[in-house]
């Protein structure tokens, strides 16, 4: 009763030997569908192929991982035909059909051995190196895909886009045709997902507006959710009347009805450049995943209903009917189909798997780009900008930035820079001002108002050979769309062993000592949330001139070493020109064109004064004021020091860090985040674990979001407080 995987394949031949097939589930024809004989037996050989690596994977315990099976959505193999090899697809767990469909249309591809290593998780699997059972290929433009439940929708949405970005701005070599497709399936329970919501709200916001947005949404609706039912109705009440995108349906269960909608889907996409919603009927079989007992949650009656509708059932009736297979010949089909499987699992699963940390983590680092940066920007093109044409005169950290950005995207013709209100206001700061008037709508654009979208956009547009520079208005913000770099973006060259990467630049403005805001949305000092994500790049200026070298050195890891960069920029010092005293301008400097200046590179700390006494580790607001505390403990109580920037927050600039260390009898870790889950906690845990002998002290914001006007300065580090403990650590001064 329990194992319906045995029901389920004695079944098949049962009833097509019997004769007992299910009825029509629709009016379509085999010429309705488009198919001819040949091409409705090579779906049915894929279904089949699909299946039985189901049925292996149930059989082989122990030796193959990660059973979610994708029979009764076998009906995706059609897509997998009828879409073009370069129509890049964004897939659903479910979807082995789709993949091995698509994959033999490549010549010489070993598909199913290629898909029996990834259920075994070997490190021959030629996708994610046995790091994940995962659909997807670099030759079938099909990024990886894990456990999705609708964290692939955003960055769907924004490869979509990026091809019409792509007929705009003719300079780059994008990966996809100009007139590509994008595909992207999932599930009916994903559709209720926040995340997914954004995205359907995303592509419709888009094509409201007449721009171009050529993707298809594939809902593959077999009414549940694990164990929660979708309520009868659901997904076509809710889509099938939203303005912007275009509603169609079809049966997955019957393969000409599947041929039928996903030809006018991808038809309709294509040609009108418009989002698609296919809903696509299907039906779940043997249950969830592996582990999974349905018959725990689920009336057998019911699962035995569903079982009568057997995709493969259906297809074996139109195959008859159409004197296209005999019923022998499909249970001949099907008996070799499912020995050449084991026969071919058999062998995959006696292949070598990952045996070692180092060898598990080699993809969290990309392969470093072959291509060589475009030349720097002459003087002709940069007097053609506006903004670049400024006066020689001392110029705070949000104007250096601005430069530095016009100079770099008149450097990298594939750079886009996009987010809130960055575009005609120039950003909540101004950091953008002038950008677009100089580089146009298309490569400077204003997005909706959701993170989601933004850091999806940008993930999909590097798909395309782009190099997003997307900005988040406020660090608080991150958190409403932090899965899209945790659990997107950081993992693309891990799950598929550096054949696909997510270079990026993440401008984020945000941190703590704003006058006038309170927390934590507009006044947050916490990024815990970045820090311990693998193989990313936290980067934080303290100064314009810091800032437009580092940005450049982000920009230059994106591109040539395929990063995901995190460019955290100190809101509170994005106008500060002063340091000690009002009026003084050290803190303001002359921007320099990149010719004229040298690089910051990643794990290279700035550092001011060379004092012994005291090493003063900080980074970005603490900087800032422990320069002026410095000064301080100079003149007033004999203490030599040493300032130290950290610039680079992850990974940290360790040697750097034990070198100063080293040279001084005190450090003290000034953190302008919270104690708990700050920075300065894995600084003490270098340094001890380096045998740093110096004493060691820290001095950290409370563990409180920041409160509205003089009260944030309350729970925040100040040049007193540092003051005070740098005084204690060295035991009184003079």
């Amino acid at each position: 009763m329990f194992d319906r995987a045995v029901i389920i394949d004695k079944a098949f031949i049962d009833r097509v030997g019997a004769g007992d097939l299910p009825g029509p589930l629709s009016d379509t024809t085999l010429a309705d569908s488009g198919l001819d004989a040949t091409a409705l037996a090579g779906l049915f050989e894929t279904q089949v192929m699909s299946r039985h690596l189901d049925l292996m994977a149930r059989r082989s315990k122990g030796r193959t991982f990660y059973s979610i099976g994708s029979s009764g959505h076998e009906g995706m193999a059609t897509l997998g035909r009828l879409s073009r090899l370069s129509d890049m697809a964004f897939l659903h767990y479910r979807d082995g059909a789709f993949l091995l469909e698509r994959k033999k249309s490549v010549s010489g591809s070993t598909y199913l051995y290629d898909m029996c290593l990834s259920f075994a998780a070997s490190a021959e699997d030629p996708v994610s190196g046995g790091r994940h059972k995962v659909l997807g290929g670099h030759e079938v433009f099909v990024p990886p895909q894990t456990s999705t439940i609708a964290s692939h929708l955003p960055k769907a949405v924004g490869a979509a886009h990026s091809i019409a970005l792509s007929r705009k701005l003719t300079d780059v070599e994008a990966v996809l045709p100009r007139d590509a497709v994008i595909l992207c399936s999932f599930g009916d329970a994903s559709a209720n997902h926040s995340t997914a919501q954004g995205a359907f709200n995303t592509a419709a916001w888009t094509a409201y507006q007449n721009l171009p947005m050529p993707i298809v949404f594939i809902c593959e609706d077999n009414d549940i959710g694990i164990s929660v039912r979708t309520p009868k109705g659901w997904i076509a009440s809710t889509f099938s009347h939203r303005p912007g995108l275009t509603y169609m349906a079809c049966d997955g269960r019957d393969i000409l009805d599947a041929c039928r909608g996903t030809a006018a889907a991808v038809d309709y996409a294509r040609r009108t450049r418009r989002p698609v919603f296919l809903h696509m009927k299907t039906v779940r079989l043997m249950g969830h995943a592996g582990a999974d007992i349905e018959a725990a949650y689920t009336d057998v009656s019911h699962i035995e209903a569903c079982e009568a509708q057997d995709p493969l059932l259906h297809t074996a009736r139109h195959l008859i009917r159409e004197r296209v297979m005999s019923a022998e010949d499909i249970c001949r089909l099907y008996h070799e189909t499912g020995e050449r499987v084991m026969r071919v699992a058999e062998d995959a699963c006696a292949r070598p798997r990952l045996t070692s940390a180092a060898a598990v983590m080699a993809p969290l680092v990309p392969p470093v780009s072959a291509g060589k940066a475009p030349a720097l920007p002459g003087e002709a093109a940069r007097s053609e900008v506006k903004e670049l044409r400024q006066k020689d005169k001392p110029l705070p950290l949000a104007r250096h930035i601005n430069l530095a950005l016009a100079d770099i995207m008149l450097q990298y013709k594939n750079i886009v820079v996009f987010g809130e209100d960055v575009g005609r206001k120039g950003g909540v700061y101004s950091v953008t001002t002038g950008l677009q008037a100089a580089f146009g709508p298309a490569r400077v654009i204003d997005t909706l108002l959701d993170e989601q979208s933004i850091l999806g956009l940008a993930i999909g547009m590097a798909h395309n050979g782009f190099l997003p520079i997307p900005e988040i208005q406020f660090l608080a913000y991150i958190h409403n769309a932090a899965d899209q770099i945790r659990g997107e973006a950081s993992t693309l060259s891990f799950f598929s062993n550096g054949q696909y990467t997510n270079p990026m630049v993440v401008r984020i403005a945000g941190l703590a000592y704003q006058k006038g805001f309170g927390g934590h949305f507009h006044n947050d000092n916490s990024f815990a949330a970045l820090r311990d994500i693998p193989g990313i790049i936290i980067a934080c200026p303290s100064n314009g001139t810091d800032g437009a070298r580092m940005l450049r050195e982000c920009v230059r890891l994106a591109e040539e070493e395929r990063r995901v960069v995190i460019f955290l920029e100190p809101i509170a010092l994005y106008m500060t020109a002063d340091l000690h005293e009002d009026g003084d301008g050290k803190w303001a400097s002359r921007y320099r064109a990149p010719a004229e200046d040298h690089r910051v590179t990643l794990g290279e700390a700035g550092h001011h004064g060379d004092g012994r006494d005291l090493c003063i580790l900080s980074y970005g607001n603490g900087y800032y004021l422990s320069r002026k505390a410095a000064k301080v403990l100079g003149e007033s109580h004999g203490i030599r020091s040493r300032v130290v920037d950290l610039r680079w927050l992850h990974p940290l600039p360790r040697e750097a860090m034990l070198k100063h260390a080293r040279q001084c009898q005190t450090v003290l870790v000034v953190d302008e985040t919270r104690r708990t889950g700050s920075v300065s906690e894995q600084i003490m845990t270098l340094l001890a674990e380096a045998g740093v002998t110096a004493r060691t002290a820290r001095y950290c914001a409370d563990d409180s979001f920041i409160p509205l006007g003089p009260a944030a300065y309350e729970v925040l580090p100040s040049v007193d407080g540092i003051i005070d403990a740098a005084v204690k650590l060295c035991g009184g001064g003079k």
